[in-house]
């Protein structure tokens, strides 16, 4: 039922995104838009409580409660991104909109943005952390909370390989190609023109 729930959330969270932002955009409908796109987080809420449900029945915790918590835990920390990553490129492609705008690529500024991309998905893996943490609170210590405890192993992998590729672009940033630095396109000579 777990497993089910977390596919119908995955679906309804791709089909709450579309239909917001067709009436967003389509038919021109920005607050009925953004109020389906408000509703997003009430995917997670009825995933959360029929996890809990579901423990509190008497089920052993396993694999489909850690894949629970992980889901809720990233849509908490990338669900709002992608969002807007999504409606960038909606509103440019359907109405008119500025065209999205690119990460930048080299030095600092990529540096900052790999930070920002990195705490984006800490956010996730924490929130992950602290749902695994309160289940294993919840099953005590009957249950065998083995698959949990690795769920938590994962998800400090997952802050770990962030903050690495963060911190290499810190400490060793991208340079800027030579020919790209400062290109100005030459012009003609005015005998030419």
């Amino acid at each position: 039922m777990i497993v089910t729930l977390i596919v119908l959330c995955e679906v309804g969270f791709w089909a709450l995104l579309a239909v917001g932002l067709a009436l967003r955009y389509l038919a021109k409908k920005p607050r009925l838009g953004a109020a389906v796109l408000l509703c997003e987080p009430l995917l997670e809420l009825v995933l959360l409580v029929v996890a809990a449900i579901d423990l509190k029945n008497g089920a052993e915790p396993g694999t489909r409660h850690g894949v629970a918590a992980v889901y809720i835990g990233f849509t908490v920390g990338l669900g709002h991104s992608t969002i807007r990553w999504v409606d960038a490129r909606v509103a440019h492609r359907f109405a008119g909109g500025p065209p999205p705008v690119k990460p930048p690529k080299y030095g600092m500024a990529r540096a900052v943005h790999e930070w920002k991309v990195a705490a984006r998905w800490t956010v996730a893996a924490v929130t992950a952390l602290g749902l695994l943490q309160a289940a294993i609170w919840y099953v005590g210590g009957d249950g065998d909370v083995t698959s949990l405890r690795s769920w938590q192993q994962t998800m400090l992998y997952v802050i770990g390989i962030n903050v690495a590729v963060a911190g290499s672009y810190t400490l060793f940033p991208k340079r800027e190609p030579a020919g790209e630095r400062g290109a100005v396109t030459p012009r003609e000579p005015a005998e030419k023109r």
